[in-house]
């Protein structure tokens, strides 16, 4: 397997290869917003959350790739905050599961009108990641939201290149 450098982080040189199979473990919402402190948390947003989970299933479906069932591993799971953030633990993780990916992501929600999304496509044997992006939204909308991550999607983790 070929890796490319790219700023601080070694890239997988090969393409991705449709019938791979990815554990998706979800997008986690980070907020650090002093709205939600005033306001309380937004039911909208768990919604887009979910909105945003679909719109990366169905991406990764469309493009040929299978998602292993995360029960088996549940416990070990459900013992992290932020698999984004476990060091690892991700990758391990879809290893046991006979994935060839791991499939991460984050929502940070920085005020109510600012916030940043971030995926992140791993090698399951390696940790290394494969494919990652990260755009900043200027507008909690679903419409927002949802162009957000098709951004990401289309731009870093299904880009072709020639």
């Amino acid at each position: 397997m070929r890796y490319l450098v790219f700023g601080l982080c070694l890239l997988l040189a090969d393409p991705l290869h449709a019938g791979e199979k990815v554990a998706f473990f979800g997008m986690t919402k980070l907020d650090t917003s002093l709205q939600t402190k005033a306001l309380g948390e937004s039911p909208q947003e768990a919604m887009r959350l979910a909105m945003i989970e679909a719109i990366i299933v169905e991406r990764f479906e469309k493009e040929g790739f299978e998602f292993v069932d995360l029960e088996p591993e549940r416990e070990a799971i459900d013992r992290q905050v932020n698999l984004a953030k476990c060091y690892g633990c991700d990758s391990r993780i879809a290893r046991r599961l006979g994935a060839q990916y791991s499939l991460v992501g984050e929502v940070q929600k920085v005020s109510n009108l600012i916030l940043t999304m971030n995926l992140q496509l791993r090698d399951a044997e390696s940790g290394v990641l494969v494919k990652g992006g990260v755009v900043d939204i200027r507008s909690n909308t679903d419409e927002g939201w949802s162009r957000g991550i098709r951004y990401i999607l289309k731009n870093r983790i299904f880009r072709r290149e020639e």
